[in-house]
């Protein structure tokens, strides 16, 4: 089984660059680590932690997303909800929404979830995104909880990845042909 490090990088899109940056790397503080760009596309990244990023594309004809509350049902077609970044405590919560308010953005009142606190706001492309702090002692990575009252019966089957439900791997790519080819990203060496 692969073992995971994080989200290497989350990666969205926006028509104004400019406008990211100043969000994402001047108001909440994100390292900005790479740039890639062409004559019709830039990709940039910010660093979260020591193994997470994200990252936008600006496309010249993407359209911000229409505004819709984090976890509020929708209908038709859909990526995601939004996007929550954790934080080291409440003392962090609390400067990013005194920052955020400051800036004109609109931020949620601090809400307790039972294992974290978090804040709620959307960047200037309307992402929506919750900033989450852990309560202290209450680790469900650790200590995972179903709390469900309907679970579905593969719920059921635990936390932890159930073998069987996936063809085996029969055919290992050998060494000799392992070729990793040449992207974009080339160009920050």
């Amino acid at each position: 089984m692969a073992k995971y490090t994080g989200i290497n990088h989350l990666a969205m899109a926006t028509r104004d660059m400019d406008t990211t940056i100043r969000f994402w790397r001047d108001l909440l503080g994100l390292r900005l680590v790479a740039g890639l760009g062409g004559p019709k596309y830039r990709h940039y990244f910010f660093e979260l932690s020591e193994h997470d990023m994200i990252a936008f594309f600006e496309w010249p004809d993407v359209e911000k997303m229409r505004e819709k509350d984090h976890g509020v049902p929708v209908r038709g077609p859909f990526v995601f909800d939004h996007v929550s970044l954790g934080v080291e405590s409440d003392k962090d919560l609390w400067e990013l929404k005194d920052k955020l308010d400051t800036a004109g953005f609109w931020v949620s009142e601090v809400i307790d979830h039972g294992f974290i606190h978090s804040i709620y706001a959307f960047d200037p492309n309307n992402i929506p995104i919750e900033f989450s702090s852990p309560i202290s002692g209450l680790d469900i990575r650790k200590s995972p909880r179903m709390k469900d009252q309907n679970p579905t019966a593969i719920a059921k089957e635990g936390v932890d990845p159930q073998a069987g439900h996936w063809p085996e791997v029969k055919k290992v790519t050998p060494l000799e042909d392992r070729t990793i080819y040449p992207g974009e990203g080339m160009v920050l060496i």
